[in-house]
């Protein structure tokens, strides 16, 4: 048996068709229901006693929970399409939308990966006393307290250790802070009257599992907001000081960690030989959960938030988003495309949003004009990681116009950039990012657009991100002769090499991280392949001759995919052997300038070793009377006869 869904018309303020949904669905549907969720309860319970079920309902979720706990089956799943699609100034028009939410709905979601994190409940606090201490002593018969005070306020509780010093570094996360004090002073419990102070002390160490930071200044990581275990509020506002006090409290136990991106460190392009190239990750990461590790960067799974900035603009895919991966999110996309066009629609719209574009969109519904008609709204835990490749392979599914609702808390570095490398590679303006907290304000903009016609022939781009977006890049472009001319920094793109200047020392080959240059073992020459290029610039920066330049620009057709000569010349032929080996331009010149003039090569027999390859030079070298690898003759070998002969003669 199927997954059947439960509908509901919400007290007739919605019309449902359930035959359209059925069909273009390929799902069984109940009746359409008026009040499911009270009237009707029971005729829920016996439809999801029957099996799979999935209730049209998103906002009396609750309801349907507790019912299902009551009933000890599993919890339904649930597809609201009242507040997006049913309210609505064109709820007429809306079936074709109702039958891509569902069958949305109907996808399996894929579990992100995750770790264990353990907290004992070791608490640090920092901050003046007068706050800190009233704070520590109504929570140390649940926490492990230790108050680090800023001031000279005197405590006068044994309830929780006190401290004072200088924070030099705190790092880590909820489970596993360490910090770094300088100036560490430590209570002196004995004698009589005020407490004593041990002598200041640096480079003390400590650990904890939270921290609370009252101090009212500048936070001690990136990002507080986003780091777990670290609470921080005003110690001047009571209510927040008070609510950190409770979150506190619940910080106790083990959690469950998402393990946000996966990192491949044979894929990164950060350095080759100390020489430094993309730092893409490092420069736009909110948290600061990326670092330097070499010829790689390392990510430090316990404080990354999660944003999917750092994949979104990583140009090699070393850094890949699990939270969903993006295979997941393409099969999302395509589903809503290809069912609303099964239902009878022809030129959807996609809006990409989060938990508070969520919410606009329920406001929007129950007090406004509700979201157009063609507009299919598609929720994801965070947009900020919705890069270029996303937005392509939206169009290429046949989206007409793609549109990210920001919220204010979004970090926008990477959609920004994202989407002027997008705009650029579709050649058209049917991207956009949405910047508005009104709900109806939203609505209106929606209501207003300009609708450009979409893929006539959608496509299902597949493979990584590099792959996916020239796939769908292939699609909207289906007529480009020419590269198409990208941004600076864009992560595509072609290297030009300036054979005047170029000696084909091929140092840019050695350094390449992608093997998009390469020599050719039997000649002097250097070769490229565009679609492998990352336009990282580190064979620009090694170049000792300055002879090469990026170019950055996507080349859709096959030549990209194969190798071409960006510089060769002619090699040169040992005098002695006749094998070919160097370049014969450089050892000319290098002739020119050492013969006769160098000491090393005054004389013509000295360089004339310039000319040959390493087995004739090292033969010619031993040959040499000032052979620098010369010794003394070897020693004759004494045998018996010898001094048998020696006896003779005496």
């Amino acid at each position: 048996m199927g997954t059947k869904l439960l509908l509901c018309n919400c007290a007739g303020t919605q019309e449902l068709d359930a035959e359209i949904i059925a069909s273009a669905c390929g799902t069984a549907c109940s009746r359409v229901h008026t009040a499911l969720c009270t009237g009707e309860l029971e005729a829920a319970a016996s439809l999801m006693q029957e099996g799979d079920t999935v209730i049209a309902c998103g906002q009396e979720r609750n309801v349907f929970q507790a019912l299902a706990d009551e009933l000890s089956i599993d919890t339904p799943g649930f597809v609201d399409l009242r507040d997006r699609a049913g309210w609505s100034e064109q709820s007429n028009d809306a079936a074709p939308k109702m039958a891509a939410l569902v069958a949305e709905a109907l996808l399996p979601r894929p579990i992100t990966p995750s770790v264990d994190v353990f907290s004992e409940g070791t608490c640090f606090i920092i901050g003046p006393g007068n706050v800190t201490f009233d704070v520590a002593d109504r929570l140390a018969n649940t926490l492990a307290v230790t108050v680090l005070v800023t001031d000279d306020t005197e405590p006068n509780s044994r309830a929780f250790d006190v401290v004072r010093g200088r924070i030099r570094s705190l790092n880590g996360a909820l489970g596993g802070f360490s910090l770094r004090l300088d100036a560490l002073q430590q209570l002196e419990p004995g004698g009589r009257g005020t407490f004593g102070w041990t002598e200041p002390r640096d480079g003390a160490k400590s650990s904890c599992d939270i921290v609370l930071d009252l101090t009212g200044g500048t936070p001690f990581v990136q990002a507080p907001a986003k780091r777990e275990g670290y609470l921080r509020a005003d110690p001047k506002d009571i209510v927040a000081v008070e609510r950190l006090a409770f979150e506190a409290v619940q910080l106790v136990g083990t959690f469950e960690k998402p393990l946000y991106v996966r990192m491949e460190e044979t894929l990164c392009a950060h350095s080759r030989a100390e020489q430094v190239a993309c730092t893409n990750c490092l420069d736009i990461c909110p948290t600061g959960a990326i670092t330097s590790a070499g010829e790689h960067v390392s990510i430090d799974p316990m404080i990354c938030a999660g944003c999917g900035e750092c994949a979104a603009v990583c140009p090699s895919t070393a850094i890949t988003y699990e939270d969903p991966p993006v295979s997941a999110l393409l099969s999302r996309m395509h589903i809503l495309a290809r069912t609303y066009r099964r239902a009878g629609g022809s030129a959807p719209r996609l809006l990409v949003h989060d938990a508070h574009g969520d919410e606009m969109i329920r406001l929007s519904a129950r007090f406004g004009r509700g979201l157009p008609a063609d507009v299919i709204p598609m929720e994801l835990g965070v947009i900020s990681g919705f890069g270029h490749a996303e937005m392509l392979a939206a169009l290429a599914h046949g989206f007409a116009r793609v549109d990210i609702l920001l919220a204010p808390t979004t970090e926008r570095d990477a959609l920004e950039r994202e989407l002027v490398l997008a705009q650029a590679i579709a050649g058209s303006d049917g991207l956009g990012l949405i910047d508005e907290a009104d709900p109806d304000a939203m609505s209106d903009l929606l209501y207003a657009q300009e609708i450009p016609a979409p893929l006539a022939d959608p496509v299902l781009p597949l493979g990584n991100r590099r792959q996916i977006a020239r796939l769908s890049a292939q699609a909207l472009n289906p007529e480009a002769e020419a590269p198409l001319p990208l941004p600076e920094n864009a992560p595509y793109g072609a290297v030009e090499v300036n054979t005047e200047a170029c000696t084909l020392c091929l140092s840019c080959v050695s350094l390449c991280p992608s093997g998009a240059l390469v020599d050719n073992p039997d000649k002097p020459q250097l070769n490229f392949q565009q679609d492998a290029c990352l336009q990282c610039g580190l064979c620009k920066g090694i170049c000792p001759e300055d002879a090469i330049a990026l170019v950055p620009q996507l080349d859709l057709s096959a030549v990209a995919l194969s190798q071409q000569v960006l510089n060769e010349e002619e090699p040169f032929a040992c005098v002695e052997c006749g094998a070919l080996f160097g370049v014969k331009s450089t050892v000319e010149r290098i002739m020119e300038k050492l013969s006769g003039t160098h000491p090393m090569f005054a004389t013509s027999e000295k360089a004339r070793m310039i000319q040959m390859c390493d087995n004739c030079r090292v033969n010619a070298q031993f040959q040499q009377q000032d052979n620098p690898f010369q010794s003394n003759p070897k020693p004759k070998v004494i045998t018996t006869e010898d001094y048998f002969s020696k006896r003779k003669d005496h």
